[in-house]
């Protein structure tokens, strides 16, 4: 009795497995299935604030253009005007920049051509990368030497503040290339409490020199270290400016050392992102003393003439968290400021000591010169009296038009730059290569799966079309992962990985079902087979995935651009393979052979 119930439980599933598999099976088609159906030519129109436009001034528009739009979808500020073609969308954006140029800034764009029903379910279509979907990308060169001149000249003011303070005499301090500074000190005693002051102030920085000069400078490893911040500062704000601008699907990386790299897929018109993502514009807050002062530095205003400011701004674009442009009095433009919690303090604080005097806004931006060198402009746009303490709100004028405005405002709300950038270089894919990769790709991915799919049946005949199966499913859940997982892209490498996914899936199911032939060709009967054979082939299976997994996981962490794509999609691949490969398959086989007891079968 006990040997008929364990026969009668041989290759036995759960229901809740099959449940598991069906639930799995069905959401990951449903994740893939907008996919299938691509994406259509698109003119998104972003309205300005202080102003609105309605669906029906667009669609007349277009038709006076003798244009056909497919639908037009409004959501607040933004209108998405979905057309039939490429040709359509060009001439619809120089329609629409024509007739709504003033009122709200007009792209192009890709919508999902999925039905509204799939797309109400929250499911997107699967991210292209730059190289499948076209658009373009930046080169930027992170200008660090003025960063590393910056800190010099911040401890040079800090040093050159404590000699005042303390009344010394006979003492300069020289800022000398990058980060170091040279102080020259005729008494010792004086020069001893230089020294207690830097350690105790800035005790990163090394002192060197016993005689009149003293050598102040921040050591490698700490310019390393302040590298890397930069860099990494850079690449946040990046990210923060490519999010007002709407693009979702960028790929913002570093490269090499004081480098980053930005793709834009999608973007074929990329004038505007090219002014948002290389502008390192910034604000900062002075208060305004006498010609001649000791601590005064002189900018010009909008007139050419010059204000003299503290050396030492009150606060600057670092403690901005929201910009916001809106018309004031007259019909001028201003531009609304929040400060954070520090900030706030910072401007509360002198503002209350320093009713009725004049505070400057100064507006800051870098360039290059012929040399490839860095060079700060820095122009006064307005300069206010104090009327009461201020908080953590308040506004500015003076940032010029309306649409400056909004430039400055979208600059002050992404960040700050903490170093000028500068591109270096700048490439455009258009959408007709970019489709005929994808042509080209999935041409060699259908092929590859068809020929494995034809081998499998011929080979081994009754169980080749649970093999089958299972590849096909594997294919469904590998692109419904591509289009769940956030930050998922497919690149033309990243096709090249489902190619190599074809091959590792069946690879599992080839050693389950040699292994199932080797137990039938030993006497045992087919269900006998089919648990043996299942079961010694996981931890040859397991080991293989594994090894595979740990080179994905290396080549996605140290790797970049195509590299990851295709990290990405081998890992991916690898997990859906053993997932369909062992679980799926095994389900089938239990439901269709799982009984037959026979031993003279042919597989």
């Amino acid at each position: 009795m006990k040997i008929s119930s364990k026969n009668s439980r041989l290759n036995h599933y759960s229901q809740w497995k099959y449940w598991l598999l069906i639930i799995t099976l069905s959401v990951l088609f449903l994740s893939a299935l907008p996919s299938w159906f691509g994406e259509e030519p698109a003119v998104q129109l972003a309205v300005k604030s202080q102003h609105s436009l309605t669906t029906e001034q667009i669609h007349h528009t277009l038709q006076q253009a003798g244009i056909n739009s497919k639908r037009i979808d409004q959501q607040l500020d933004n209108v998405l005007v979905v057309l039939a073609d490429t040709d359509d969308q060009t001439q619809a954006k120089e329609a629409l920049i024509k007739q709504f140029g003033q009122q709200a800034q007009v792209t192009l764009a890709l919508s999902p051509a999925a039905p509204n029903w799939l797309l109400d379910l929250g499911v997107k279509p699967i991210k292209l990368g730059l190289d499948l979907r076209g658009g373009v990308q930046f080169l930027l060169d992170v200008d660090l030497d003025l960063v590393f001149k910056n800190q010099a000249v911040m401890i040079g003011d800090a040093i050159r503040q404590f000699v005042r303070e303390q009344h010394f005499s006979r003492v300069s301090v020289d800022s000398g290339e990058g980060a170091a500074l040279a102080i020259n000190v005729v008494n010792d005693d004086v020069r001893g409490q230089l020294r207690q002051f830097i350690a105790q102030k800035y005790p990163l920085w090394q002192v060197s020199g016993h005689q009149q000069t003293l050598n102040v400078s921040l050591p490698e490893n700490e310019q390393i270290k302040l590298t890397n911040l930069t860099v990494q500062q850079n690449l946040q704000i990046m990210r923060s400016r490519i999010e007002e601008l709407g693009i979702t699907e960028a790929l913002v990386q570093r490269q090499g050392e004081n480098r980053i790299r930005i793709e834009l897929p999608g973007v074929q018109d990329p004038a505007t992102a090219k002014n948002v993502i290389g502008a390192t514009a910034s604000l900062a807050f002075y208060p305004v003393v006498q010609t001649g002062s000791v601590n005064a530095i002189v900018f010009n205003d909008e007139q050419n003439k010059p204000v003299y400011v503290n050396r030492s701004p009150v606060l600057n674009g670092d403690h901005i968290i929201d910009a916001r442009a809106a018309t004031g009095d007259f019909g001028m433009a201003k531009v609304n400021i929040s400060l954070d919690a520090a900030g706030g303090k910072l401007m509360s604080d002198f503002s209350r000591d320093n009713i009725g005097k004049p505070m400057a806004t100064a507006y800051s931006e870098f360039s290059r010169d012929d040399q490839g060198k860095a060079i700060q402009t820095t122009k006064i746009i307005s300069v206010a009296t104090i009327q009461s303490q201020l908080g953590n709100r308040f506004e500015i004028t003076g940032a010029g038009s309306h649409q400056e405005a909004q430039q400055l405002a979208l600059l002050l709300r992404a960040g700050s730059m903490t170093a000028p950038v500068t591109i270096v270089e700048e490439r455009t894919i258009g959408p007709s290569l970019g489709a005929e990769n994808i042509v080209n790709g999935f041409a060699a991915l259908a092929l590859g799966m068809a020929v494995t799919l034809l081998f499998m049946a011929c080979w081994y005949r009754r169980l080749g079309w649970v093999a089958n199966v299972a590849l096909i499913a594997n294919m469904v859940m590998l692109f419904g992962l591509l289009a769940l997982i956030p930050g998922a892209v497919l690149t033309l490498p990243g096709i090249a990985g489902l190619v190599l996914t074809v091959g590792m899936a069946v690879d599992t199911n080839v050693l389950i079902f040699e292994r199932i032939k080797e137990k039938i060709a030993e006497g045992r009967s087919f269900a006998s087979a089919i648990d043996v054979g299942f079961d010694s082939a996981i931890s040859t299976i397991f080991d293989a995935n594994f090894t595979t997994m740990i080179t994905a996981i290396v080549l996605f962490s140290i790797g970049n651009g195509p590299i990851q794509g295709f990290a990405l999609t081998l890992g991916l691949g690898l997990l859906t393979s053993m997932f369909t490969g062992i679980f799926a398959s095994r389900a089938l086989i239990n439901l269709v052979y799982g009984r037959d007891t026979r031993r003279a079968i042919k597989v």
